[in-house]
């Protein structure tokens, strides 16, 4: 029995894990190749994951529903509908830089999450949308392995990004842009897309988180799980490498399942409230990580230009 419960939880864990990988890949997008400094990453894993729902449970009264379409469709209408949300923000955010686009953002993405908090025709407020089925009534063994898949095509669209023109030209603005400015290109169409295409891979992994819990709704979708979390395993795992964002991924879900234990084992009067002492573990570590290993656990590696050899 303990072995089933040790397996159970495993395949628990990984599906996380492969979900989340998919959310640090679009902030690499963002952040580690373009400079962005997005805060709003729960409102476009909500985003994906109500789109999703309300496109693939059956019939329902007092919200909308009842499309019942197959799961690839959801995910597909998840990033779908994110497109032009991703744009609207982009483009109000485009003169932003740095601290004052963390601001615009994560209140962008607070103003999302009360809008299905609030609209209760739509997501059913704060009762949430039950009933989200896995595809083919998979297990969570079975789901792992479409979880993986995902983060492997999207890994290697990322990386097939990163190597290409479009992606040095977002690395030349992320270093200097008046510079990249200067040399002609259109920095503020750029900055868009790669705002637009990062939101749309977070929307995807929360499609993908929809179908696996099975149920969402309005606490989800906080800042501590949809953006505090992400942002510590990119830069745990390397901001820039889209490997180090995926091995962030890993790392920062496995301690932060272990302090959990760690949590139970220190008396409630010491710590006050287990929630508050496993966020402040999480800071710890990612001070320690900044101080010994500023950038990260597999730091970013140019690739080569076009016709360069890469050096041994």
């Amino acid at each position: 029995m303990e072995l089933a419960g040790l397996g159970a939880y495993l395949l628990f864990f990984l599906n996380l894990v492969g979900i989340y990988a998919i959310m640090a890949l679009g902030l690499n997008m963002q952040w580690g190749m373009t400079g962005q400094f997005n805060i709003g990453i729960a409102g476009f894993f909500a985003v994906g994951a109500y789109t999703t729902a309300i496109l693939t449970t059956g019939p329902a009264d007092g919200w909308l529903g009842g499309f019942d379409l197959p799961f690839l469709l959801g995910l597909a209408g998840s990033i779908i509908v994110c497109v032009p949300v991703a744009w609207v923000v982009g483009r109000i955010t485009a003169n932003l830089r740095t601290d004052y686009l963390a601001i615009a953002t994560i209140g962008i993405a607070e103003i999302i999450r009360l809008f299905f908090l609030n609209e209760g025709w739509l997501s059913n407020g704060t009762r949430g949308i039950p009933g989200i089925q896995k595809p083919l009534d998979l297990g969570n063994g079975g789901y792992l392995l479409i979880v993986l898949a995902f983060v492997a095509i999207t890994y290697l669209l990322v990386e097939v990004a990163r190597r290409s023109p479009w992606g040095r030209v977002l690395r030349a603005i992320r270093d200097n842009e008046p510079a990249t400015a200067a040399a002609g290109k259109d920095i503020a169409r750029f900055r868009l897309e790669a705002f637009v295409v990062g939101s749309c891979i977070m929307a995807l992994g929360g499609g993908l988180y929809a179908h696996f819990v099975g149920f969402v709704s309005p606490e989800a979708f906080r800042p501590l799980y949809g953006t505090f979390l992400v942002w510590v395993m990119l830069i745990a795992g390397g901001s820039g490498n889209n490997l180090g964002a995926m091995l962030g991924a890993l790392v920062v879900w496995i301690i932060w399942s272990s302090t959990e234990v760690l949590a139970d084992l220190v008396p409630t009067a010491l710590i006050g409230s287990e929630s508050a002492f496993r966020v402040f573990l999480i800071g710890v570590l990612l001070q320690v990580i900044l101080v010994s290993r500023p950038q990260g656990l597999l730091p970013e590696r140019r690739p080569p230009m076009p016709g360069e050899r890469r050096r041994s």
